[in-house]
């Protein structure tokens, strides 16, 4: 079972504290200039829902909030990103929605390519956008996912044998999905020398 998170909209159609992600998306999807954010017990939300937004959102945020520059970012947008123990090694990928900091989805860990991990985050946050019918950008760093992604080939050279066959069938569907769907979602690449650290970034560096 996931971790229950609490989510405070500070500007929005309801202020207030709500206990689900959709609760907190009916609350602002659509909603100009909206603030809010994910926490991870009802004490530290109430805590921020009698505070400035700024407090947590934004270049005088906590420490605990992102480093990067928000008025350079699109803030509600889809952040992806791999990490990867060695190269091949466990690799695993996730999307973040950066206004709120809410994991939107997981895959893995399993043997893999940290490119490989890049191009299945980008492909697995369209198809979640399309699906749910949100219409927002979405940033990764690197370059060789978003080239794959606009010629829709994972072009890994990781060899395929047992220990790979799954997720070279995620690949696949992948790849498959890329040739079968049409997209409005901008793919935008982040520029990590510039604003930090992209929110999906797993903290493994160093």
């Amino acid at each position: 079972m996931p971790k229950q998170k609490f989510y405070v909209v500070w500007i929005g159609n309801n202020p207030g504290i709500y206990s689900s992600w959709e609760e907190c998306l009916l609350q602002t999807k659509g909603y100009e200039g909206a603030r809010y954010k994910s926490f991870e017990t009802r004490e530290e939300a109430e805590k921020a829902l009698a505070s400035s937004p700024y407090d947590y959102i934004g270049k005088n945020a906590k420490k605990a909030a992102p480093t990067y520059n928000p008025a350079l970012i699109i803030d509600n947008s889809l952040a992806v990103d791999a990490a990867c123990s060695g190269n091949p090694g466990a690799m695993e990928y996730r999307g973040v929605h950066i206004a709120s900091g809410q994991q939107l989805f997981h895959f893995g860990p399993t043997k893999g390519t940290n490119n490989i991990g890049e191009f299945l985050a980008l492909v697995h946050g369209l198809a979640y956008l399309k699906k749910h019918g949100y219409d927002m950008p979405i940033y990764s760093d690197s370059h060789n996912a978003i080239l794959w992604v606009k010629q829709k080939k994972c072009k890994t050279k990781l060899p395929r044998d047992k220990e790979t066959e799954q997720l070279f069938l995620v690949i696949e569907r992948a790849e498959k999905w890329l040739r079968e769907n049409k997209y409005t979602t901008r793919i935008l690449k982040w520029e990590t020398k510039e604003w930090g650290e992209i929110p999906a970034d797993f903290g493994r560096k160093g």
